[in-house]
């Protein structure tokens, strides 16, 4: 499993890990440039040379974040015993996504979709674990489980979450 990367102290390294910081707790709109910059002890220059823009910078540790989520995921998903329990670890990954999230202060950064034209790479994940549902379960599962991220980060108890995604009844019709 990968750990955060860069761990530089260069300024590119600062600004990463500062905006996963910023972005993991509060929406997009809502950081700014200089806070960005100031918590990584950097001029906005910076975000600009190495980022292109405070979007290019959001990408860049989104993508990581990501895929730190999707390994712990997948990984919860490949540990099921059978295809025959994989809506039970569909659920498990949920949770299990869930706990990194809240432990990592990542809720608002993961609760919306990626920006852009990129593939949604959790709804593909989802939707090859619960195949062969129709498709589109892996999209009404990953908008709840960012929904569940959601009301986390506006108040809502991690143990109520996780009794929300528990109560999810999944069946695929034979």
């Amino acid at each position: 499993m990968r750990e955060w990367v860069p761990v530089s102290t260069s300024p590119k390294g600062r600004l990463a890990l500062a905006a996963v910081r910023q972005f993991g707790a509060r929406p997009f709109d809502d950081v700014t440039v200089g806070e960005l910059a100031g918590g990584a002890e950097v001029t906005t220059g910076a975000i600009y040379h190495h980022f292109g823009s405070k979007l290019g910078l959001y990408a860049f540790v989104r993508h990581d974040v990501e895929q730190r989520l999707l390994d712990r995921m997948e990984g919860a998903i490949a540990a099921a015993p059978g295809p025959s329990d994989r809506l039970a670890a569909v659920k498990t990954a949920l949770l299990v996504g869930l706990d990194f999230a809240v432990r990592e202060d990542l809720l608002r950064m993961l609760a919306t979709p990626p920006p852009g034209p990129e593939a949604d790479r959790l709804v593909d994940l989802l939707t090859a674990s619960v195949a062969p549902a129709p498709p589109i379960l892996g999209r009404v599962l990953a908008a709840a489980w960012r929904e569940t991220l959601l009301a986390v980060a506006e108040g809502a108890a991690a143990d109520d979450a996780r009794a929300a995604l528990l109560a999810l009844q999944l069946h695929i019709a034979s």
